[in-house]
């Protein structure tokens, strides 16, 4: 006999504990904080020559908007045999979500920029390569070293 009430009591609990479960509200998802990144579309000239005074662009959208009041956008620029030195620059504020700096490289070659930014506690660093002038033997070699090599094959089929 109380095995029988243990066990129907056992049963009873987990039909309540299940039926607990299907209470949960419909929109139980939205009472979560949503995340709205922010975003960076990093903008460069299409030619850039050495020792030439060079604007280096980036616009931030966040919810789709602009975000002209970032909590902070550094630009960090460096050369790709590190020949440059990395140093963290303040960018100057534009308006329409557009912040930037101006940039003297002394060098031809192989550069990275990279974008530190910060608004609504959303952090982003979105980096880019480019290029000043023309491209050296190591700088080719080093953007080919990650590329599948071809088969060289005699034999033309048809």
């Amino acid at each position: 006999m109380k095995k029988t009430l243990l066990v129907l009591l056992l049963a009873c609990f987990i039909c309540l504990m299940l039926s607990a479960c299907s209470l949960l509200k419909q929109d139980a998802a939205s009472l979560y904080k949503k995340e709205t990144p922010l975003e960076a579309e990093i903008a460069l000239p299409a030619s850039i020559k050495a020792n030439a005074v060079t604007e280096i662009k980036v616009t931030l959208h966040q919810n789709g908007e602009e975000v002209n009041n970032a909590d902070y956008v550094h630009f960090e620029v460096w050369k790709q045999d590190g020949s440059a030195e990395r140093v963290m620059e303040v960018a100057d504020k534009q308006g329409n979500g557009v912040y930037s700096i101006k940039k003297t490289l002394s060098s031809d070659g192989l550069y990275y920029v990279k974008v530190h930014a910060s608004y609504n506690d959303s952090i982003i660093m979105p980096q880019k390569q480019f290029i000043v002038g023309e491209l050296s033997e190591g700088d080719l070699k080093y953007l080919q070293k990650d590329l599948p090599q071809q088969e060289e094959n005699p034999e033309h089929h048809h």
